[in-house]
């Protein structure tokens, strides 16, 4: 039995190996069969951060979790090249005007929930959108919840020394702009501000009124006087303003308050009293004209025009009530060398969130932008359910930003910046980027050295396109009326 046993063995042996090990006809031994191995599936990278918008508010300033790689497979798309090698203005900043009414309500909130709405607008953490860019009021705007100068007197005084101005109407503890302000400055102690005012003292006025009328002539260089004594005091506060524009709405005087002040006025008013009272006190606070609408380039082109007053000018700005936003980009054609500003945009109580979402991206955001402006601000940062505060008289549909009550909603006005101010800081430039049919967009190389692509969908079906950079491209998808921010 033990032999048998043994025999079997060795037979099984002799089976195995030669199923192991074949010989070929030349009398070579094959080696053995391996399984072959499947090496493993590296993931695909996410090279583009993806932030999207849509007009249905089913997704609101959400980073999308898509796989975004770029490659060089062929595809149909038309491609958004962005070219860092084709480079435009720098960018000041995005965000809204701070009116006195948006510092009472804001000023009006619980301790913790103001301190935690404050690091949301103007922190640089992840949840946060980063604004860089502030406008505020000389005096009251037509959103305070009262119309006031730095110099009120009773009827028929006047004050050529200016020894009643004041800040104090702006500094109340609890409801006033200018605690609000330090506490922004202490979250991003380099945001911008730009300052104008609606209307100077009323007994500076040809009709002493806080609504329309015009400067007197006898004024001009004590007006000139209260803008620098503006600017010195705000300096005392701690509050640096870095532009300001003479008047808002210069041809605009049905609000309250307003002023009008016409072109060549505005002009002479820079060039004979405004810049030398600057350059006598040495303040580099730049001087900015006009502040009104596209319909009307011939009005900073009057100022430019003259060599005396652009000498002091560093630019225009403008808003988009009339006209169309091309207007910026003829200015700088015919000027070059001085700077444009987007001022002031607003959304009404009756709008639409994706009409407003579309129009507001393609010419505030991008439509700026791409005409060379250094920033673009909404109007009115926050109000009441009622959009109150305002004036008697001033404007009672202008949605904020924010409406703030017994808890914060955010309105159109907040995405609409956000999609910039987030992912664009000051110090960025505009690089070039082609546009064609339905895709609106607007292109930014970083200070980090990190590429921002602004899209707006304004089509009216999905359109699936590609972002091209350095040779490589990958497909996105954006629904009709939908915003992206793309970041590489």
């Amino acid at each position: 039995m033990k032999k048998t046993a043994a025999i079997l063995l060795l037979f099984a042996f002799i089976v195995f190996t030669s199923s192991q090990c074949k010989k070929s006809s030349d009398g070579s031994t094959t080696p053995p069969v391996t399984p072959p191995v499947t090496p493993p599936v590296t993931p695909a990278t996410n090279d583009v951060e993806f932030w999207l918008t849509k007009n249905d508010k089913s997704v609101l300033l959400q980073q999308q979790s898509t796989t975004l790689s770029f490659g060089t497979v062929v595809n149909s798309n038309t491609s958004i090249e962005a070219d860092t090698t084709v480079q435009y203005q720098t960018i000041d900043g995005f965000g809204y005007t701070l009116t006195g009414g948006s510092a009472q309500v804001i000023n009006g909130m619980a301790a913790a929930d103001k301190t935690s709405l404050l690091q949301e607008l103007f922190g640089s953490g992840s949840g946060a959108i980063g604004i860089s860019y502030l406008r505020i009021s000389i005096g009251a705007s037509d959103l305070n919840s009262n119309v006031f100068s730095y110099d009120d007197l009773p009827a028929l005084q006047t004050d050529a020394t200016l020894a009643s101005f004041s800040l104090a109407p702006d500094k109340e503890t609890g409801t006033g702009l200018i605690p609000l302000l330090k506490l922004i400055l202490a979250i991003n102690p380099n945001i911008k501000i730009i300052a104008t005012p609606w209307s100077p003292p009323v007994w500076m006025k040809d009709n002493g009124n806080s609504k329309g009328g015009g400067l007197l002539p006898a004024y001009y260089s004590v007006y000139a006087q209260y803008f620098v004594k503006y600017i010195q005091a705000m300096k005392a506060e701690g509050i640096t303003i870095t532009a300001i524009t003479p008047q808002n709405e210069p041809l605009n005087p049905d609000n309250n308050p307003s002023m009008q002040m016409l072109a060549t006025q505005e002009r002479d008013f820079i060039k004979n009293n405004l810049g030398p009272a600057f350059q006598a006190a040495g303040i580099t606070t730049k001087i900015v004209g006009y502040d009104h609408n596209c319909d009307h380039p011939d009005y900073p082109m009057t100022i430019l025009s003259d060599a005396a007053a652009k000498a002091f000018v560093d630019g225009s700005a403008f808003h988009l009530y009339a006209g169309d936003i091309a207007a910026l980009g003829n200015v700088h054609d015919a000027y070059p060398d001085k700077n444009l500003y987007f001022t002031e945009q607003y959304t009404a109580s009756t709008g639409d969130f994706g009409g407003d979402l579309k129009w507001h991206l393609k010419n505030v955001i991008i439509g700026s932008m791409r005409n060379w402006s250094r920033n673009a601000l909404e109007w009115n940062l926050a109000n009441d359910a009622n959009y109150q505060p305002y004036t008697p008289g001033g404007c009672n549909t202008c949605k904020g930003a924010l409406t703030i009550g017994s808890t914060v909603t955010r309105n159109v006005a907040y995405y609409i910046v956000a999609h910039a101010s987030k992912f664009v800081p000051a110090g960025s430039v505009r690089i070039g980027s082609n546009l064609f049919s339905g895709l609106q967009n607007v292109a930014f190389k970083r200070p980090d050295g990190k590429k921002v692509l602004i899209v707006e969908n304004d089509g009216t079906s999905s359109s699936t396109f590609n972002i091209k950079f350095n040779n490589k491209w990958v497909a996105v998808a954006l629904d009709a009326g939908a915003v992206g921010t793309f970041i590489w």
